[in-house]
């Protein structure tokens, strides 16, 4: 049986876009980059695999931060898979009054990676990529990004943000 759409569906307002794409749970991760010495982080759940052949990730990032100024100029950038335990990175790299630079990393396991990105240790895994290519978003520009180095971190549970909260789901089988 088929019912008509205006009987279940809403007004695309912002508001409700947002409160149905919450309900699409995600995995929260922190995306680095490192221009001129200053390294910028952010938290970033809209993020996903693209290509295999080249091997691509796509993020994407409000058009009016920071990171996406830097990740440009920068051309490469890391994504770390949070683990549970991890959330109060995810909050500290949300925070918009944090500190820039340097500061926003102090007190935190580091690899360099192979462009020179930092990359945060103690996830789940991460990918570092050069960028490949800009898109439009609208209000966010769609970073593509090609692996050039990753890496598996620990079996936790992962860090998943659904309806507007963070949420633990069981450590992957082995």
């Amino acid at each position: 049986m088929v019912r008509e759409l205006s009987a279940t569906g809403a007004a695309p307002t912002p508001d409700a876009f947002r409160g149905v794409m919450g309900r699409f749970a995600t995995g929260v991760t922190i995306m680095t980059t490192e221009h001129e010495g200053a390294p910028h982080g952010m938290t970033a759940n809209a993020v996903t695999s693209v290509s295999l052949d080249p091997l691509l990730v796509l993020v994407s990032v409000e058009r009016s931060t920071v990171m996406a100024e830097q990740v440009i100029a920068a051309g490469a950038f890391a994504i770390s898979f949070l683990a549970w335990e991890q959330r109060a990175l995810s909050d500290r790299f949300a925070d918009p009054n944090r500190p820039l630079g340097r500061e926003q990393f102090a007190g935190l396991d580091l690899l360099e990676g192979e462009t020179g990105v930092p990359i945060l240790e103690g996830g789940l895994g991460w990918v570092e990529c050069r960028v490949w290519a800009v898109h439009d978003g609208g209000d966010h520009v769609l970073v593509v990004g090609e692996v050039v180095t990753l890496g598996e971190g620990g079996t936790s549970s992962p860090l998943v943000f659904y309806r507007g909260g963070y949420h633990e789901l069981g450590p992957a089988a082995g």
